[in-house]
This record gives structure tokens, C-alpha cells and sequence, in this order.
């Protein structure tokens, strides 16, 4: 058995004594206290979920196991996969133990490519990628070993079972995809020899004279979109559902489903739209002036900048910060990314102008999508997809340790609008 295992297993029981001494201590201490417009509005802003894999304060970012994400840029899917599982980095062993497990896992049934064929010819790139997993789900370790009465104490271990096999075929299934949908010839299968970064970029068959280049923003991406706490869009569905002890296949689809929408997942490709419809009206990377124009224009008309504020940032995004500095460092001269460049110095100072406006800075979205557009990746719909391969290492990290700790059915209250009608009369 992997050393991952083994690892889960003691610290899932210190984790258990931690919680239960947390609970007995301050239990009863309010964490939190929600307003009418907090009901109305989201529940945006209502500190009530555990998420131990990263926090995100708004003056900060993404902090991922208490490691801010700027100190983990140069680590791999596999370290981070490793290090929101178990709280800590892996030594050169544990790395190699841990990758071999994930490498060993990667082949996808044959019945998964049938499947997938048979779909109609234009359908979403992530409505395949979400009948893919639900037609996995037949392979379910949890599923299975719940019906032979599995005890309770066991859930993790079969919850990681699942994680480690969706992980390590997720970039097979969505590189084919790609593949299949837009017409790029035969899939390719998975190498075992390869990481996952090297295999999936091997996979989508893009341009191989800039591979290496490709690889590195590849491995970039799936590193700054990991995770990113526990009550965005897809990871709350993904642990509503799991609550309710569906395996992670059922779980992690429907966070997927969430992830795909325009004010989730889909809004790196709003972005990249608009910066080419900018690049479009007004030549190859437009000055400082004509960008201040298109704000302007685009705030008149009732629209937001796509790529710029955060329902929890106060800060520019360090996921932006990096892509950036990786556009600086690989492709300097592009017009697409003097175009980004520019609206970073452009936007901000515009949007301060508005008093109601809390976050004028840039999020992730403001810069991803022209990192792939720049590579060839140039199919829009299929963004999402990536941001899923991605996204899956801190959903099924979150799905594992909900299960060590026996994390109970979400169940949330709800109130009708007579009742808060009488409650503020």
C-alpha cells in the first residue's frame, strides 16, 4: 500500500482528537452572525464551513496549507495533491512513492472513449467531461465498499481510493476530449513513465516546438487552481453532495456542473473575449489612452470588467501576479500579453474612481486564458475543462478528509420571506 496511506492514517488521528478538543473548548462560541442582506444575498461572507486545504483572506489570497500560494508557484500538481491531503510537503521518497501511486492508475476503460463518442458531435466540452466521471462511477471504491458494510472509520480510505483514480485519469479523459470534440485526430493514450503535467500537455497534441514552454505553464495552471477554500460554486456543491455520502464520482460532478458557469469557472474565456474584441477594434496591444476608453465604454453600458474584482479579494490576485510574471518571462513582445499588461495598469486606477466598487485589482481570470490562447490552445469552451483538471485535486483533497472526520450531512436552515418579513417589522 502507498505511503499515503500510511501518513492519513496517523494524522487523521490527531486530527480527530484535534477537532474533538475544539469543539469541547469553544463549541459554544458564535463564529459568525448572518444579516438579512447576507441571507438575500448568497450567503456571501458567512464564516459556517470547516475547509482545512486553504483559506483565502481578502488582503492575502490563496494560502494553501497555511503556505501562501506564491511560496508553492514552482511546485508540481503531484506536491500539491500530496500537500492538501496531508497538511505537509513530501520528501524526495514520499514523492516518488506518491507519484508512482498516481501514475499506475491513469488508464480509462475502454467503455469511458464509447461513451464519449456517442454523444452528439457539438456538445459542451464539459458536459462530456461530467458523463465521463458519472459513467465512472461504476468504478467507485466508496460506492462499492459501502454496500458490503464498510465501517464508518474506513470512508477516508475509500474516498482516497476514488480520489487517486480520478486524479490520475481526469487528464487523459479531458486531453481525449479536446481531442474528439475538436477535431485534432486519434486520442492519445496515457504514458505511465510520465508525470501528470508532461502527460497532459503529451496528450492534447498541441504544438510541439514550444512543448517545454507549454509544460511549464501547464503545470502552473493546475498548481494556481487547485483549490481555493471550501464555499466557491463547485466546492460547496461538491461537499453538499459528498455529505450526504454519495461518492466523490456523483460529488465531483456536480462541482464541476457549478464550476462551468459564467460567474465561476467559464469567467477566464469572458475575459479573453473581451481582450480580443479590444486588440480587434483597435489594433495589436492598444495604448494606455484607448484601453481607458473601452473601460469607460464598457462601465457606461451597464457591464463590469470581465477579469478585474473578487467576491472575497481586496488585493490583486496572486494567481494573476504569476501568470504575469510568467508572460514576462516567455512571451514579452506578444501582443495578447502587452494587451493584459496594460489593462493591469490601466483598470485599476479607473475603477477607483468609482466609490461603490471594493476590489478594483485582477483575478486569475484576468490573465489565464491568454496564457493558453498564446500556446494554441485557442477553443474557448474548452477552458473550463483545464480549470476542472485542476480544481479536482482540492475538491477530492476536500472530499478525503471530510470523510476521516466524519463530516456530517449539510443541512442548513432556511427561512421564507414572510419570515423575515415579521422578523424586521
Amino acid at each position: 500500500m502507498s505511503i499515503i496511506f500510511d501518513i492519513l492514517s496517523k494524522k487523521i488521528v490527531e486530527w480527530r482528537k484535534e477537532e474533538s478538543a475544539i469543539i469541547e473548548k469553544g463549541g459554544a462560541k458564535i463564529l459568525s452572525q448572518v444579516t438579512v442582506a447576507q441571507a438575500y444575498g448568497g450567503m456571501r461572507g458567512v464564516a459556517s464551513l470547516i475547509c482545512d486545504t486553504s483559506r483565502v483572506p481578502q488582503d492575502q489570497g490563496l494560502i494553501i496549507r497555511e503556505i501562501p500560494l506564491k511560496k508553492l508557484l514552482d511546485k508540481t500538481p503531484e506536491e500539491i495533491f500530496f500537500l492538501l491531503l496531508t497538511s505537509e510537503l513530501p520528501d524526495k521518497n514520499q514523492l516518488a512513492d506518491f507519484s508512482s501511486e498516481i501514475r499506475s492508475r491513469k488508464n480509462v476503460p475502454q467503455y469511458i472513449w464509447d461513451v464519449l463518442r456517442s454523444m452528439p458531435k457539438d456538445s459542451h466540452p464539459m458536459t462530456m467531461l461530467n458523463t465521463a466521471i458519472l459513467v465512472l462511477q461504476k468504478e467507485s471504491v466508496f460506492a462499492h465498499r459501502y454496500d458490503d458494510g464498510m465501517r464508518k472509520e474506513d470512508y477516508w480510505k475509500a474516498t482516497l481510493e476514488d480520489a487517486l483514480n480520478l486524479v490520475a485519469k481526469l487528464p487523459a479523459i479531458a486531453a481525449g476530449i479536446y481531442r474528439m470534440r475538436f477535431n485534432k485526430g486519434e486520442i492519445i493514450l496515457p504514458d505511465p513513465a510520465m508525470d501528470l503535467t508532461g502527460d497532459y500537455v503529451h496528450m492534447l497534441g498541441l504544438d510541439k516546438s514550444k512543448k517545454e514552454e507549454f509544460n511549464d505553464l501547464m503545470r502552473l495552471y493546475l498548481v494556481a487552481h487547485c483549490d481555493h477554500e471550501g464555499g466557491n460554486v463547485s466546492a460547496l456543491t461538491n461537499l453538499t453532495i459528498n455529505s450526504a455520502l454519495s461518492d466523490i464520482y456523483y460529488s465531483l460532478s456536480g462541482g464541476f456542473d457549478g464550476l462551468a458557469g459564467p460567474l465561476h469557472g467559464l469567467a477566464n474565456q469572458e475575459c479573453l473575449k473581451w481582450i480580443l474584441e479590444i486588440m480587434q477594434k483597435y489594433g495589436d496591444a492598444p495604448s494606455k489612452e484607448q484601453l481607458k476608453e473601452i473601460v469607460w465604454d464598457t462601465l457606461n453600458s451597464g457591464k463590469v470588467i470581465p477579469g478585474y474584482g473578487h467576491a472575497v479579494l481586496r488585493v490583486t490576485d496572486p494567481r494573476f501576479e504569476g501568470f504575469l510574471q510568467f508572460g514576462k518571462n516567455h512571451f514579452p513582445d506578444d501582443p495578447l500579453f502587452i494587451t493584459v499588461a496594460r489593462l493591469y495598469e490601466v483598470v485599476p486606477e479607473e475603477l477607483k474612481k468609482i466609490e461603490k466598487i471594493k476590489n478594483p485589482w485582477p483575478n486569475v481570470d484576468a490573465a489565464s486564458g491568454s496564457m493558453l490562447y498564446h500556446y494554441g490552445l485557442k477553443e474557448f469552451s474548452y477552458y473550463t475543462v483545464v480549470f476542472a483538471v485542476s480544481r479536482s485535486l482540492g475538491l477530492t483533497a476536500q472530499a478525503v478528509i471530510n470523510r476521516a472526520m466524519n463530516a456530517p450531512i449539510i443541512r442548513p436552515k432556511s427561512v421564507t420571506t414572510y419570515f423575515v418579513k415579521e422578523f424586521i417589522s
